[in-house]
């Protein structure tokens, strides 16, 4: 099996580093794993043929129409496609055929880093043996989220300052979502290497990758 990770924009989000912290548990569940620095890869039809899983951390940025159209058509055909935060959330806002392949897109973090708890849902091969909620100190992800996700952790928000009208949305965490013949995993907690070493929700993520690419 192949993972491609796909790693770049914004150095904020520390993808080289993100990424770095799943290398090895990709390579010990029988991944080889490619890295590419460039979107540039999703036009690449042999490249794109070969990915068995999708990891992508690239904040910011936008797709051309060949890269957008490489992606979500091998995801489309079967290949899985993963990620965290704003590697996958804040990048190609006007994608639309990417945007429903993720089932969800970045608004703004009210309050920036703020103290939150993550609900998480039972009955899923994610989540099993996870605590039912922990707490986090990280931004809190506001979203536009498809209705038809498989929802696997939610948040609620307090209201702050900036934003008190979002006073008792329950937002997504994390998701599942099939698209044609793949699986796509979402996880809007990762902001960076700290942050993807809490153990539930490195745990989380880690499964994610796995289901995605099954």
């Amino acid at each position: 099996m192949r993972a491609l990770v796909v790693r770049g924009g914004w150095e904020g989000h520390e993808p080289v580093a993100c990424t770095e912290l799943f290398r090895g548990h990709l390579e010990s569940n029988g991944y080889v794993v490619g890295v590419a620095d460039t979107l540039d890869v999703y036009a690449d039809p042999v490249a794109m043929s070969r990915a068995d899983l999708i990891v992508q951390c690239w904040t910011r940025g936008r797709f051309t129409e060949e890269q957008e159209r490489g992606l979500v058509e091998r995801v489309a055909a079967g290949a899985g496609f993963a990620g965290w935060h704003g590697g996958v959330l804040a990048v190609g806002y006007e994608a639309s055929r990417y945007q429903y392949m993720l089932g969800g897109r970045f608004l703004f973090h009210p309050g920036d880093f703020v103290r939150h708890q993550v609900d998480v849902a039972a009955g899923h091969p994610i989540t099993a043996g996870l605590p039912a909620s922990y707490e986090v100190h990280t931004e809190q992800y506001y979203l536009h989220v498809d209705p038809t996700l498989d929802v696997l952790a939610t948040t609620t928000f307090r209201g702050t300052v900036d934003a008190p009208e979002t006073a008792g949305a329950v937002m997504p965490v994390a998701w599942t979502r099939r698209f044609g013949a793949g699986r796509v995993f979402v996880c809007t907690l990762g902001h960076g290497p700290a942050d993807l070493s809490v153990a539930p929700t490195r745990t989380l993520i880690e499964r994610g990758l796995l289901w995605a690419g099954a």
